[in-house]
């Protein structure tokens, strides 16, 4: 018989444990989502939470796994309240674990209030459109892929690939400029290794943005359930500091696909009908739910804006992640495999990437007047660039005309002038685009066919 006391109803009869979730028979009164702390016979406890409920029996999903439990001598209580996450000012400078406990040997923070972790749907007519800057100091995404407050804005990479060096630069360097708002990060590493972890919190330490961010931590040898929670643990508190506390804040969560692999691990333990590569047929919805908690609220002054971070299987951009991930966010940034093996960081393949809202936070009164117009022309050079370099594989460099030999020259200095920077190197709008503006000059002037001749006259330095 289920047991009543002050702080919820205990079970005792665990019918069958299987992978990560436990089938719990008996059951009386449970909800979805509803919190379940479980306790051994040895008296270990941990924590759970409702997956299904019906025919009087309840599925929990067991956070930190299954191993070591058993059928007899086990309890789950069923806490009647779903998973919250203390929040407060307090929070900033702090190191979590992916269930938000916390992981710098500190104490538990003060809290102010207690949020649900699932967060609520943002009212859409409530939704503010996107239009402010953010400053990166990485050249390829101010110049060319900019990033808008409130955007969601993928990182698409493959294995190998720098796109943990580049979160943690972007993390390091974002800010807002020309304003004194507060800016913050929150950082939610998903299913990474030890090595990579430390090198998050190291390098947020060294620079000194620690001070101003939430690290949350769940490595690789965690149980993949935690990784479901770890970014909507991250997300609560980004929300938290945006509308309550009114700071801008920049939430960074790498990687995803860890992220779907924990699901996808939940789906094949729950016998469910199995969707493309054998993850679940609500895939889209689940990150629809996290990746709709960026953006900014009529009224108030702060903003969530998201980088999440997938990396391909085999670089397969049709992946169901990063397929349904484009669906939903407002452009991608592509990490490619041939500048990347030629020594070129970041190696952000720009014909495969896009800022679809960058239009609306560029410009005059905004950044500066020729931005977005020395942007689509950097597009149009690096396009042509490269179809001559194919050209040349064919017919040769003497087959080109001088024209053809032009882009060439300025292809390889958009690689090695404009694109490639060091990790630790934070150029502000101004000195990334006067190096486009050096690039572009090496183009005889009539080949500037995007910009307004007033900008070429006060920019351009190159021949007639």
């Amino acid at each position: 018989m289920p047991e009543s006391t002050a702080s919820g109803i205990e079970y005792t009869k665990v019918a069958e444990i299987k992978g990560p979730l436990m089938v719990i028979d008996g059951i009386t009164k449970a909800s979805f989502d509803e919190l379940v702390e479980i306790e051994t016979a040895e008296g270990e406890r941990r924590l759970g939470k409702v997956l299904e409920v019906g025919f009087g029996k309840a599925v929990v999903q067991v956070f930190e796994g299954t191993t070591g439990l058993t059928v007899s001598g086990t309890k789950a209580k069923f806490l009647g309240k779903t998973m919250e996450m203390p929040v407060s000012q307090e929070l900033l400078g702090r190191v979590f674990d992916g269930l938000g406990r916390p992981n710098d040997g500190l104490p538990e923070p003060i809290a102010d209030k207690f949020l649900d972790v699932n967060g609520e749907p943002m009212n859409p007519e409530r939704r503010e459109y996107p239009t402010s800057f953010i400053q990166t100091g990485v050249s390829v995404i101010d110049g060319m892929l900019t990033l808008v407050r409130g955007q969601k804005l993928p990182i698409f990479s493959g294995s190998g690939m720098p796109h943990n060096i580049l979160a943690a630069q972007i993390a390091r360097q974002a800010s807002v400029v020309g304003t004194k708002e507060d800016f913050a990060v929150v950082f939610a590493a998903i299913g990474v290794q030890y090595s990579e972890a430390q090198y998050f919190k190291r390098s947020l330490e060294e620079s000194g943005a620690l001070r101003r961010s939430v690290l949350f931590l769940n490595l690789a040898d965690d149980p993949a359930i935690e990784r479901i929670i770890t970014p909507r643990v991250a997300l609560t508190v980004a929300e938290y500091l945006a509308f309550d506390l009114g700071m801008h804040v920049l939430a960074i969560l790498t990687d995803m696909t860890n992220y779907a692999e924990a699901l996808r691990e939940i789906s094949a333990a729950r016998e469910e009908v199995p969707g493309r590569k054998g993850y679940p047929g609500y895939l889209y919805t689940d990150l629809a739910n996290n990746y709709e908690r960026a953006g900014r609220i009529k009224g108030k002054n702060g903003s969530v804006t998201q980088v999440p971070i997938l990396s391909m299987p085999a670089d397969d951009i049709t992946h169901p992640i990063p397929d349904l991930t484009g669906y939903i966010t407002e452009g991608q940034i592509v990490l490619g495999r041939d500048l990347f093996r030629k020594g070129i960081y970041p190696p952000v393949n720009v014909l495969s990437s896009l800022s679809r809202l960058m239009k609306d936070g560029v410009g005059e009164g905004k950044t500066r007047a020729d931005h977005p117009e020395v942007g689509n022309q950097m597009y149009d050079l690096y396009s042509r660039a490269q179809e001559v370099r194919a050209l040349a594989e064919i017919v040769g460099r003497a087959g080109l005309t001088g024209t053809d030999l032009k882009y060439l020259d300025a292809g390889d200095m958009f690689e090695n002038h404009f694109l490639k920077q060091a990790a630790d190197e934070n150029r502000n709008l101004d000195e990334t685009l006067a190096r486009a503006w050096e690039v572009l000059s090496t183009l005889p002037e009539a080949e500037l066919t995007k910009i307004k001749e007033k900008y070429i006259k006060a920019y351009y330095k190159g021949s007639k």
